[in-house]
């Protein structure tokens, strides 16, 4: 049964877990020498009735006193996902985050860590329990963590604004990037009341998180409220045009027999995003060019993010990981979708390179679809990501994670959930899990991950140089040998074939 966090009438609360923030003094919770403040509104009204679809409502002051001991409603999404009890506690009030401390002693402010998750844009949470970060600061006490939600699939990403009432809602094809940039504005105001540095914050996310914190220096304003970014698996392809856009909301609108954007509003969220089936895997931020640029890496290689330091990276062969949960037809379904929709509008010779590069690929089951898909959504994406931001003046550090193929396989190390049991899949190196968290950590405080001696898990340096396009190198994050080695010798991406693929967005 979930539990609700309550307003504090009586006055009896553990004064030392009290927090004074802008919208109220939230009364969090501590384990061991762990502090966590959850489920506080980041928001002044929660996006539901006349709210839906509607920006984010900047909070207002609030002398209120509350409990911050429960995690938040969970953003609507289809409930097959997961049975996690974090992913079935849902509803359109989800504008929540949760505030992660350890309690060391230390009186300096610390560097701030700022967790938007994943799971293709329809799926996940910020409440999902592998987000706790209680082992993770006992290990790493040196930073405050923030984990952060923002709305979903339709609720969050669709184009509305077409309609014939739709003026009403300008900003519904991007709810999702305006609801984390609240989150962070919030984060911004209040951290240093938990003892954080609001100078020195640093987004991080994979799949469609990573996708997010991409675009998020991309929005107006943004770059007051972070200073650095971790894109794990994702970059500013995972968006969609006005067209594509439209088209989808086209489909979902036919499927619920509706006219207009007021015909939407009166049915029940959770019949929306069930139906919202007919468009699943096609929902992304839009490059609107209102909130987002019509092409966000263009705007990288002009400068936009330049004054953002990146970590950006992506994993052995990362469609392994789809296959194993779809299945060959899976992923033959999903390829033949995108090359009906997308690679056969492609000009002539594009179309060829695709071609020349599936040819070289054993035809074994879905081999072909997946390693196009690694190139198309992950790996060439992330090295023009890189070269763009070097080009452009700023810093880029690169890797390529190869202890474990697979999406998202890094994510029990980054937040310290080690899988201890070899029939549950791989159990990574202990040494190699700490340094790997220690990089990022390292980067979270400095910009520049590179390990000395002193800090290094296993006493050895670790020097990661920044990406540069003259001599580009990755860090390559294998369970035994983390070293930097050139681009090339990796073949992260086919530069002849997938590498310019990366201007059609074909996500």
């Amino acid at each position: 049964m979930s539990m609700v966090n309550k307003r504090i009438t009586d006055g009896v609360y553990d004064k030392a877990l009290a927090v004074k923030c802008m919208n109220g003094t939230f009364v969090g919770r501590k384990e061991d020498n762990i502090l966590s403040w959850k489920g506080i509104p980041f928001v002044a009204k929660q996006p539901v009735g006349e709210l839906r679809w509607k920006a984010p409502v900047a909070p207002v002051p609030d002398d209120g006193i509350y409990e911050a001991y429960y995690k938040g409603k969970s953003p609507c999404q289809h409930r097959d996902f997961s049975l996690e009890e974090s992913l079935v506690n849902q509803g359109e009030d989800c504008l929540y985050l949760n505030v992660w401390k350890a309690e060391d002693g230390s009186t300096e402010k610390k560097p701030v860590m700022v967790w938007i998750h994943g799971g293709a844009f329809e799926f996940g949470a910020a409440a999902f329990s592998l987000f706790d970060c209680d082992e993770f600061l006992k290990e790493n006490p040196d930073v405050i963590i923030v984990t952060v939600a923002y709305r979903l699939g339709v609720m969050g990403y669709l184009h509305l604004s077409h309609l014939p009432d739709g003026k009403d809602f300008p900003d519904a094809q991007n709810l999702g990037p305006l609801d984390q940039l609240m989150g962070l504005k919030w984060v911004h105001e209040n951290i240093a009341a938990f003892g954080g540095d609001p100078d020195n914050v640093t987004i991080y996310g994979e799949s469609a998180g990573a996708g997010s914190v991409s675009l998020l220096p991309l929005l107006k304003g943004s770059h007051a409220y972070f200073h650095r970014l971790i894109a794990q698996s994702g970059s500013p392809t995972l968006t969609r045009s006005t067209e594509e856009a439209i088209e989808c909301t086209k489909i979902l609108m036919d499927v619920l027999g509706c006219k207009t954007a007021a015909d939407l509003m009166k049915i029940d969220a959770e019949k929306i995003v069930t139906e919202s089936e007919a468009v699943r895997l096609r929902i992304a931020p839009e490059r609107d060019g209102i909130h987002l640029p019509l092409d966000p890496h263009e705007a990288y290689a002009n400068g936009a993010v330049k004054d953002i330091d990146l970590l950006v990276g992506c994993n052995l062969r990362e469609f392994d990981w789809f296959a194993a949960a779809m299945g060959d037809e899976g992923i033959k379904w999903l390829y033949a979708d995108r090359k009906e929709r997308k690679l056969n509008k492609l000009p002539e010779k594009e179309k060829a390179d695709i071609e020349s590069f599936l040819s070289e690929i054993p035809e074994e089951g879905c081999e072909r679809e997946s390693r196009m898909f690694d190139q198309l959504w992950f790996n060439a994406p992330v090295i023009r990501m890189s070269e763009n931001q070097a080009k452009a003046g700023g810093k880029a550090y690169t890797y390529y994670f190869t202890a474990e193929p697979g999406h998202g396989v890094e994510l029990e190390i980054i937040f310290c959930h080690p899988n201890t049991d070899p029939a549950m899949g791989k159990v990574f190196d202990t040494t190699f899990a700490k340094t790997v968290r220690r990089l990022w950590v390292q980067f979270a405080k400095t910009g520049d991950p590179s390990l000395s001696t002193e800090i290094s898990p296993d006493g050895k340096a670790k020097s990661w140089p920044a990406y540069d396009p003259k001599d580009p190198q990755v860090m390559v994050l294998d369970e035994f040998d983390i070293h930097a080695e050139k681009e090339s010798m990796r073949k992260i991406v086919d530069r002849d074939r997938t590498y310019g693929l990366t201007k059609h967005y074909l996500f």
